[in-house]
């Protein structure tokens, strides 16, 4: 595979042989018909004035012709002049050399006739066909001259463009291959500071530099990435440090409990109370297990979920007998308000299962924690969304511990007389997370706390 650094040098190189390929080509182009215009043009004023003086016989002497041809245009060489009937009869001739003459088809007395004057090559000379359209001697008049001077500088042009188009593509390889060198040096040094850092070095990042250009925007880009890899690992670390400590609390209670009753023989009763304590741990540990499991999969991505469209007022009505069941105590008050009139608007895009979960996590919560164990829920459509609050009258959440109540194994100061795991919050905001939603809480200690989900409607995604 071709390295970057020589592919941008031939690129580069391309571009300049292409761009110097037409630039010496048009040059090139218009010099050489400038030159065959110069010399047409020339060659046909001395057809005319050769045909003026024919058409006076009178003054008409071939001698003086002769030396008027001979001191004119000095930069035209081997110049002939030939006069012609219009059958091919020559009437006159001169040129700077005696035996030089010009070779021409027959077939050019014809070709004039239809244009004149009529331009070809003979012996690397210039010549012009001519046939006066007032003469009544019905003549053709061949004139030809070597452009000595003008094929000179025409052939030094050629020279020059050839070394300018020769030396400015090399030129342009090698200041490629310096400039190449100089663009990806951004990329080299980012590249060897990526390789020193890793998962225990995750603290570091790149040098932006200050010019804010596009290896700015990468070098920003990866830091952000770091930032939230580093963020990633740092609840990793802290998931797998609280998760060691809720699972190994309860199991050291067994295991001791077990190694208590079997140091010596007890009587039923002392058996029966270490089984329902061991029964409640291990009862503990099975919820545990199961929430540890259903914030595995909502850490996931919607791509591992199966996806289906769900009614979301469906789901809600499904709450009030799962909210009893939990503890006979709860109780909600479920209204709609402002629904819209087609169904499409209230359908979401989803997994039924952990949709359902996440608001009976928020509803359960609300319950829990309320003196009257009761909550208020609430459902809308504003915009292509579909809101939904849970609001309650507990004790609320301390301002102080707002901005953590999302962190798995995260607990208020003022719930630790509560059972629970601290999971529930942290999953409820995944889930809405992989549903493309949005999580927010407004609370005031003592008044009680106020969770709005806000999810894209079907309609919005289609």
């Amino acid at each position: 595979m071709m390295p970057v650094r020589i592919r941008i040098t031939v690129l580069f190189g391309s571009i300049v042989f292409v761009l110097l390929a037409l630039v010496c080509g048009a040059v090139f182009y218009f010099y050489y018909t400038n030159r065959e215009h110069d010399i047409r043009r020339r060659l046909t004023n001395r057809a005319i004035t050769t045909a003026r003086m024919l058409q006076q016989p009178e003054v008409f002497d071939p001698h003086v012709l002769q030396k008027i041809d001979s001191s004119t245009a000095m930069t035209m060489k081997k110049k002939v002049m030939e006069v012609y009937t219009e059958d091919g009869g020559l009437v006159y001739r001169s040129s700077d050399q005696p035996a030089d003459s010009i070779s021409f088809d027959p077939s050019v007395f014809e070709s004039v006739k239809k244009k004149s004057p009529f331009y070809f090559l003979s012996n690397r000379k210039d010549v012009v066909a001519w046939r006066p359209v007032d003469s009544t001697q019905g003549i053709v008049i061949i004139s030809a001259a070597y452009d000595e001077d003008g094929l000179t500088k025409l052939g030094q042009l050629k020279i020059i463009l050839w070394l300018c188009f020769g030396g400015g593509v090399v030129a342009a390889f090698v200041a490629g291959y310096i400039f190449s060198e100089r663009l990806l040096r951004p990329v080299r040094q980012i590249t060897d500071d990526l390789k020193d850092i890793s998962a225990r070095n995750l603290a570091r990042r790149l040098n932006t530099g200050e010019v804010r250009d596009e290896w700015f925007y990468l070098s920003d880009t990866l830091n952000q990435l770091l930032n939230r890899l580093q963020e990633s690992f740092e609840i990793q670390r802290r998931f797998i440090a609280n998760a060691s400590h809720e699972l190994s609390t309860p199991l050291t209670a067994i295991s001791s409990q077990l190694e208590v009753s079997l140091q010596k023989n007890r009587d039923a009763g002392q058996y029966r109370g270490t089984m329902e304590s061991v029964y409640q741990d291990v009862q503990y540990l099975s919820k545990l297990t199961q929430t540890l499991l259903e914030f595995a999969q909502a850490s996931g991505d919607a791509g591992g979920l199966e996806i289906e469209q769900i009614r979301i007022d469906e789901i809600l009505m499904q709450l009030p007998a799962a909210v009893r069941k939990l503890n006979t105590e709860y109780s909600m008050v479920l209204s709609f308000e402002g629904l819209p009139e087609k169904e499409e608007k209230l359908i979401v895009s989803g997994n039924a299962e952990l949709l359902f979960s996440a608001i009976k996590n928020l509803v359960s919560n609300a319950c829990k924690y309320s003196d009257n164990h009761k909550a208020w829920v609430r459902l809308s459509v504003e915009d292509d969304h579909i809101i939904i609050t849970i609001r309650d009258k507990g004790k609320g959440i301390p301002s102080e511990d707002l901005p953590y109540i999302f962190q798995p194994f995260f607990r208020g100061g003022n719930t630790w007389e509560e059972s629970g795991f601290g999971l529930g919050l942290s999953l409820v905001s995944r889930i809405i997370k992989l549903h493309k939603g949005d999580l927010t809480v407004s609370s005031n200690e003592g008044e009680g706390s106020l969770f709005t989900i806000t999810l894209p409607s079907f309609t919005e995604l289609a």
